[in-house]
């Protein structure tokens, strides 16, 4: 006998039907309908490792220090989204299509992104999913390598992973140093505030980190939120011991 389905909590619909013209759009009494998808953005390009990080990093986010071991979240917390029933049955389904290598279209993403974007701490969340998308890298060997060529294996590592996670080309590189740049991208397309950039910013210091074995540091020097020309991320080694690697949760898929 199936399982009754239960109703999708507000400001999310449920996306395990992908069958539907757009399972990801949330509801409409809470944002604006999206716009209608160009061709490139009903491509399926994105790994649903992308979103599964999202919804985990939300459900993280929400549930608070004091949490009782036995407490049911879906009762006691029912106004936190990151906690509802339908996100947490659509981060089993994401697991499952992360497992598979199912990959998503970047209007389902950039939906997903938007539920991320009405939060006050959506900069936090983008900035925890991109550290948890660096995957893993390095070793201790690593730390003895001259600065130039720590920084070259760090390009080469976040190049190569976000075209893996996103399916093209994100930005390109600048000859020495660790300068990232790009125009109209995925991330400023789904939120022109510029908090979706923060991925970049915690991927690309993950990566850094466990290429070289030190402590990095990346800013997001220009923004075309902000009105400039371009996006731009800047990363810079500092002394000391890197950051621990960030974890995932029990059962989640890593790549």
């Amino acid at each position: 006998m199936p399982h009754p389905r239960c109703p999708p909590a507000p400001g999310l619909r449920d996306l395990s039907d992908r069958s539907s013209a757009n399972p990801l759009v949330p509801d409409a009494s809470l944002s604006a309908p999206s716009p209608s998808p160009t061709p490139d953005a009903s491509r399926a390009r994105v790994k649903a490792l992308v979103a599964l990080r999202l919804l985990e990093a939300m459900r993280k986010q929400d549930v608070p220090p004091e949490l009782l071991e036995e407490e049911d979240t879906a009762v006691t917390l029912p106004r936190r989204l990151g906690l509802s029933d339908v996100v947490d049955r659509q981060i089993r389904s994401f697991r499952k299509d992360a497992r598979r290598g199912v990959r998503l279209s970047d209007a389902e993403i950039q939906d997903l992104f938007r539920l991320v974007i009405r939060r006050p701490d959506g900069g936090d969340i983008f900035e925890n999913v991109g550290r948890s998308l660096a995957g893993r890298y390095g070793g201790t060997w690593r730390r003895l390598l001259p600065r130039h060529m720590a920084m070259a294996l760090a390009r080469g590592r976040v190049r190569r992973r976000l075209k893996s996670l996103f399916g093209r080309r994100i930005g390109g590189f600048g000859r020495g140093g660790f300068v990232i740049e790009g125009r109209s991208l995925l991330f400023i397309e789904a939120d022109p505030g510029g908090e979706a950039c923060a991925l970049v910013t915690g991927l690309c210091q993950v990566a850094i980190e466990q290429a070289t074995g030190r402590r990095a540091v990346v800013t997001h020097s220009m923004c075309q939120s902000r009105g400039d020309a371009l996006c731009r991320w800047e990363g810079e080694l500092q002394a000391g011991a890197p950051q621990p690697a960030p974890t995932v949760a029990a059962g989640s898929p890593t790549e």
